[in-house]
């Protein structure tokens, strides 16, 4: 059984990696992160060999521990050659039915979704968890499309069980109205890795998130 599936309840701050924003490197950002109290990284590579990918998951691995979910970014095959604890697919990736039988049952599988209903069926295919996106414009993300605004998150937490993750155009500014619309978690991609204290950055992200979901 994959005892990190229990972080899944304690998560606030979900680290996405880009080495094309990073200032340091991703491995030097998950370091950070992981430092700073993150309980959940996704290895989201698009450039490079396979061969360096399992080099650089195998490094995120070992920083992740036990003290943090490790998920790789599509690459199954990946995910599989390091052990990863799961995978986090996109609605145009591989079928979440296909990647629980190569993973198997115990392995965490997260979905994007943009939508309720992509958002239930998510749920019926045995996903652990939705992201959501996107919440806001994104330029991190070309193909993202229109921001659904936070008010849409509400509805997506009240019609499924399992958590809900907000990703797209997050920073600082917005981030309150994300945890207040019913995130459970929420991904801040550029105003993390575009820092250079990734440590820091991360850490004011997961004390906002904390205290607003106390004084809701």
């Amino acid at each position: 059984m994959n005892t990190k599936i229990s972080l899944l309840e304690m998560i606030d701050f979900y680290l996405v990696t880009d080495s094309g924003l990073s200032k340091k490197g991703t491995v030097s950002d998950v370091k950070c992160a992981v430092a700073a109290g993150c309980r959940i990284v996704q290895y989201r590579e698009k450039s490079g060999t396979t061969k360096d990918m399992i080099l650089e998951a195998s490094q995120i691995k070992k920083l992740c521990g036990n003290e943090a979910i490790f998920l790789v970014n599509d690459r199954i095959d990946v995910a599989l050659a390091v052990d990863a604890d799961g995978v986090h697919i996109g609605q145009d990736d591989m079928p979440i039915d296909i990647a629980r039988q190569l993973l198997g049952p115990d392995k965490i599988i997260g979905l994007t979704v943009h939508d309720l209903d992509e958002a239930m069926e998510a749920e019926r295919k045995s996903a652990d968890y939705v992201g959501l996106s996107p919440i806001f414009d994104t330029s991190t993300k070309k193909d993202a499309g229109n921001g659904i605004g936070p008010e849409s998150i509400r509805a997506v937490k009240d019609a499924i069980s399992i958590p809900v993750i907000a990703i797209g155009g997050i920073d600082k500014e917005n981030c309150v109205s994300v945890v207040r619309g019913g995130a459970d978690s929420l991904v801040a991609i550029s105003a993390v890795v575009c820092s250079e204290d990734v440590e820091r950055e991360t850490r004011s992200f997961i004390d906002t998130i904390r205290k607003t979901k106390l004084g809701m």
